[in-house]
């Protein structure tokens, strides 16, 4: 925040010197009011009654100056800095757990598969009881990463307590580069379907889709899930587009008032650019994954299934100062090769209702009320009508798949009952698990949550303050037999595990199923989708 300050003087010197020239009216406007911040922060600091701490008076003073502008420009911290990085970057560095916080101890639910805790001999289930000289106990799910990652090469003690050993553990573990996967999941469906799970677009997410695409045979039919992916880098999102596109295709184009337009087009084409396509969205699925859907659907290369998308299409630019905090300042806008808007409509300085109006659009989306009075855009094959006013629309749209839900159902979820109740279910049962069902199929095929592990569930939620609803119980018992067994699935197997379990139980009418079946009926389904035409 001193930087920051340290400009705005500068800014203001500077504005003496051109006033001495005759500044024009608007730059003078703009050096009076930067004149008035900094005599109004001087007089605080000489003269208010206790001692200024400055640094949280300049940062609510930007962060006022960006809620006045639209919902996206922010201020970020520079400890918020850090778990943007590494999310953009792809990694971090640290020693490769997964850990979680049962009864105030940190356990070990997976150990990174080559990973430094994993090659010292740390093991899921273990109890972290120390991290150097701190004692572990007590710590929050926000503290543990600040004491067990560091930079690379770097060394931290770890003391576990394990099952069945009469005294603590110690390990010295040499942190090293951690990977963050942007996929999530990536499995064959049939012989010739493939499904890839994108959850964001960092640096490395080509580079795993490519491996993950190839690793499937170059499936025939692809299914892409870009639900719940709010984006991310837009080289990436192009670069994905650019993978099912020929050669000169335009993906995106950006405009605003102080940046040159630019247009984005595939450089070559693309290494799926004969595999049948549905892409998944949802109102979760914003800015790059939006700029993807949209340029498959103009170009009617794939079907879009789905709700419809968030609508953030403003593009920002951000400046890092110097001590590790940034501001993202909104200075264009994307177009789809269409010319539609990705950006749904906004005030300034309206940022509870922009995001309230984002509930009412999702509930909206139901009815299929969305495209009344939208303008009417074509798509460039077949000339088909898309339309516009923000965000992608699906081509077909598909409900929300509440199938098994219940307002006891959602309350056991909010209350973080199911994650916690699988990490004390492995704790106990992993090892016997690992035994019956020593490979992910064998696990899929046959594992199914009995009676009882839903009656300890529903009690573990009465311990959580989720009084025990008979009638909503029934209703999603099986709901809560699927869940528990994707996350059972997800601690012995992966990620992937997790979503080949919601997946396959997703029912008929979920965006999931209706996909699939497009792929498997393209000529009868999907071509009639992508050569409608009014």
């Amino acid at each position: 925040m001193r930087q920051l300050f340290l400009l705005l003087a500068s800014v203001l010197l500077s504005g003496a010197g051109l006033l001495a020239h005759g500044e024009p009216p608007a730059a003078k406007q703009e050096t009076d009011e930067l004149q008035k911040f900094f005599q109004i922060y001087r007089y605080l600091n000489r003269f208010y009654v206790d001692e200024v701490d400055a640094g949280p008076l300049i940062e609510g003073a930007v962060e006022g100056m960006l809620e006045r502008l639209d919902p996206h420009s922010a201020y970020i911290s520079a400890d918020e800095m850090q778990s943007v990085d590494a999310s953009f970057d792809g990694g971090f560095s640290g020693i490769g757990v997964e850990f979680n916080i049962l009864r105030d101890t940190v356990i070990v639910v997976n150990t990174i598969v080559g990973g430094p805790a994993e090659r010292v001999g740390v093991l899921p289930n273990d109890r972290i009881v120390r991290i150097d000289t701190l004692d572990a106990v007590g710590l929050t799910r926000s503290d543990v990463p600040r004491y067990l990652r560091g930079k690379r090469g770097s060394r931290v003690a770890v003391d576990v307590v394990r099952h069945g050993e009469p005294a603590p553990l110690h390990f010295v573990i040499e942190r090293d580069r951690i990977p963050l996967n942007t996929i999530d999941a990536a499995y064959k469906v049939d012989d010739g379907t493939g499904y890839i799970k994108v959850n964001r677009f960092g640096r490395t997410t080509m580079n795993e889709f490519r491996e993950a695409y190839a690793k499937l045979g170059r499936p025939r039919q692809l299914l892409l899930d870009l639900r719940g992916n709010g984006g991310g880098l837009l080289e990436q999102a192009v670069e994905m587009a650019g993978f099912f596109l020929p050669r000169g295709a335009v993906i995106v184009s950006t405009e605003g008032r102080a940046v040159a337009e630019r247009s984005y087009s595939a450089p070559a084409d693309g290494e799926g650019l004969d595999c049948k396509l549905a892409v998944l969205i949802d109102e979760r699925s914003a800015s790059a994954s939006e700029i993807v859907a949209g340029a498959v659907q103009d170009w009617d290369r794939g079907v879009v299934v789905g709700r419809p998308s968030f609508g953030k299409g403003l593009v920002q630019r951000q400046v890092r100062l110097d001590d590790g905090s940034a501001v993202r300042v909104t200075v264009a806008r994307y177009h789809t090769p269409s010319g539609r808007m990705i950006q749904r409509p906004y005030q300034n300085g309206q940022r509870r209702r922009y995001y309230m109006d984002h509930l009412r659009r999702y509930d909206d989306a139901v009815r299929d009320s969305l495209d009344a009075g939208t303008p009417v855009f074509r798509t460039l094959r077949t000339g088909r009508p898309v339309h516009g006013g923000g965000g992608i629309r699906p081509d077909l749209l598909a409900e929300a798949d509440t199938t098994g839900y219940s307002a006891y159902y959602g309350a056991l979820v909010r209350r973080g009952v199911f994650s916690d109740f699988a990490v004390a279910y492995l704790e106990k049962e992993r090892s016997r698990l690992e035994k019956e069902y020593p490979a992910e199929e064998l696990f899929l095929e046959n594992y199914c949550p009995d009676d009882a592990l839903l009656r300890g569930l529903a009690a573990a939620g009465e311990e959580r303050g989720v009084p025990f609803d008979e009638a909503g119980f029934a209703a999603s018992a099986a709901r809560m037999r699927v869940q528990l067994k994707a996350l059972t699935a997800q601690r012995l197997f992966g990620t992937g595990a997790y979503y080949r379990v919601v997946n396959g139980a997703a029912a008929d009418h979920s965006a999931y199923a209706q996909a699939l079946e497009l792929l498997r009926h393209w000529e009868e389904l999907a071509v009639p989708i992508l050569e409608e035409n009014d």
